[in-house]
């Protein structure tokens, strides 16, 4: 054997050794960490030092699957009650009924009357309370006599007289799986627990309510389904909790037992249903005619037709549980494809979609779990679900907002290309003047607010000694010059209420309005021909250029706009003739030549 080898074997050993007793350290550990429970046949100690006990530390049961045997004949076999399989407060899913049996002493008269509590309201349970063979006190679910504790989860108080031995039998059966988190403890803090629940449920559902109003507000707003899709998930969710938690039958539905035994199955077929149509619209709105699509409007019809048939009395409530469990997965793992592709192109629906089933899955295995009895009954995988579905709606109501900040996104980006459209309709894209069309949209509008006491001028001008300079310097400079003078006009004209156009070449043409006189209309004129007495500095080149206007004044010469035109171009015209320059009227008056 070679050393390294030989030296790697003993390492190991010790490793080994050191392993084997960090392990046996931690199994006493935990051992010391857990209460310690009633050997089978002990009665469960009730104390004023424990003020809530598990009542899973001394139960045994036995199976009724007659569903006929009654509690006297339950106290008559009690010998026959075996251990449960564990102790951890879930027994699956039984086809038969159920009998529990605790055996209870109390050590101390009690302060206040000690109080039975089963945290799980979807099934029906008889509490019985005996002792020496005879029924003391009883409370049975569809006995109104005797009525249980007016609390979310079937619970019933009784009083104990110190060291009399008592039997205490609990009857229960269900359509789903009997999870049984039963407790014995003082009423106070009984009924502190409680009202902590009910403040947990409150909260969660009043959440749900907020996001149910917010969406279907939205929905009628906006009109855009995925709205109204939302609003059907989270809706079904909340049924589904109000009926799992008991505060359902506790305030909204008591005494009915049909909301009973199929408010929380519909309540999770309206859900899925809604799944389907919200996915389905979220992943597919490019394709709404794709398979994808398709295949997501099928899965919520047939979850529909489902629930109506359960409702109506077509399908048991055993083959909906099934269907419901079969297919419940189903929205999200047809959706993953497009969502894993959304991801791929970073769009952040796709991600959050993601985290959203995650969170949903490791609340629903948790319940699996539960269901199965691999997991303990406490807070935490009573609510594992709950939890689970509240995130999950949380997270698909930030995909509502992605999809409305996108929406958002794609109409501004919409109304900017609108806008640009229209800007290249009614623009010269040399000089970002208006163009011919423009100026007609403009002097349209000023026309029809036009007085003798607000005039408007429409000034047509051509410049004086262009062509030279396109010729000797090229079109380049052609074009930088025809810039330089349309700023050159804008900063003659006032921002607000005139317009300034290129008609094109070297044609630009001006509207003023709101003028009080025609000698102001000349005035202006006037101050156009004296801005271009100075010469032009582009780059290296100083170029001069004239101008050569011609004008009409509405209403005074006609309030047609194309007439305006034409005898503003007459004017200019017979400047040009008369030795350029020069600022003319059109119509009926002529004005000097400067």
């Amino acid at each position: 054997m070679h050393p390294p080898f030989h030296a790697l074997q003993v390492h190991i050993r010790g490793w080994h050794a050191h392993c084997s007793a960090v392990l046996a350290l931690l199994w006493l550990l935990m051992a010391m960490a857990l209460p310690l429970a009633a050997q089978a046949g002990e009665p469960l100690v009730l104390s004023q030092t424990r003020p809530q006990v598990n009542a899973w530390d001394a139960i045994t049961l036995k199976a009724d699957p007659t569903y006929k045997l009654s509690v006297q004949d339950m106290l008559a076999r009690l010998d026959e009650f075996q251990e449960p399989p564990h102790r951890g407060g879930s027994l699956g899913v039984h086809k038969a009924a159920i009998w529990l049996h605790v055996p209870l002493i109390a050590r101390t008269p009690p302060r206040t009357p000690w109080v039975v509590d089963i945290g799980y309201s979807s099934l029906q349970a008889d509490i019985y309370l005996a002792s020496g063979g005879e029924v003391l006190q009883q409370a049975r679910t569809n006995h109104p006599g005797e009525s249980l504790l007016t609390t979310r989860a079937p619970a019933m108080a009784f009083d104990l007289q110190a060291g009399r031995p008592y039997d205490l039998l609990i009857r229960v059966q269900a359509t789903g799986p009997l999870i049984l988190p039963i407790t014995v403890g003082e009423m106070p803090y009984q009924l502190h627990e409680a009202l902590g629940e009910q403040m947990l449920q409150g909260l969660l559902n009043g959440l749900a309510l907020c996001l149910i109003m917010y969406s279907l507000i939205q929905w009628a707003t906006q009109r855009d389904p995925m709205f109204g899709f939302y609003a059907l998930l989270v809706l079904g969710s909340a049924v589904f909790s109000l009926q799992f938690f008991g505060l359902g039958a506790q305030f909204l539905w008591p005494d009915s037992p049909w909301m009973g035994r199929y408010a929380g199955l519909a309540a999770g077929l309206v859900a899925l249903t809604g799944s389907f149509l919200f996915l389905g619209h979220a992943l597919g709105e490019h394709a709404p005619h794709g398979r994808y699509a398709r295949t997501m409007r099928a899965g919520a019809v047939i979850t529909a037709a489902v629930c109506a048939a359960l409702v109506i009395g077509l399908l048991s409530v055993p083959v909906g549980i099934a269907y419901l469990s079969l297919v419940g997965v189903l929205p999200s793992l047809i959706s993953l494809p497009c969502a894993i592709e959304r991801v791929r192109h970073k769009d952040p629906i796709g991600a959050t979609l993601l985290v959203a089933w995650t969170v949903y899955g490791v609340g629903a295995a948790g319940m699996v779990c539960l269901v199965q009895g691999w997991v303990p009954a406490n807070f935490w995988t009573l609510h594992s679900f709950q939890f689970g579905a509240t995130m999950d709606m949380l997270l698909f109501f930030h995909v509502l907002g992605l999809r409305a900040k996108a929406a958002q996104v794609q109409a501004q980006e919409t109304r900017r290309e609108r806008d640009l459209m229209r800007s290249l309709a009614y623009t010269d894209h040399l000089t970002g003047l208006s163009n011919r069309r423009g100026l007609q949209n403009a002097l349209h509008a000023a026309l029809v607010q036009c007085s003798s006491q607000r005039l408007v001028a429409v000034y047509l001008m051509d410049l004086d000694g262009f062509k030279p300079v396109n010729d000797a310097h090229g079109h380049d400079v052609g074009d930088d010059l025809l810039v330089a003078v349309a700023h050159r006009l804008q900063r003659c004209v006032r921002h607000k209420s005139d317009v300034v156009a290129r008609l094109g070449g070297d044609e630009f043409i001006i509207m003023a309005q709101g003028l009080a006189t025609p000698e102001h209309a000349h005035a202006l004129g006037l101050a156009l021909l004296r801005a271009f007495e100075q010469p032009f500095t582009l780059s290296h080149l100083t170029l001069h250029v004239g101008l050569t206007a011609g004008y009409a004044v509405a209403p005074l010469d006609g309030v047609d706009p194309q007439g305006l035109i034409r005898l503003a171009d007459t004017a200019m015209y017979a400047g040009k003739q008369d030795g350029k320059r020069t600022v003319r009227r059109g119509g009926s008056e002529l004005v000097p030549t400067i």
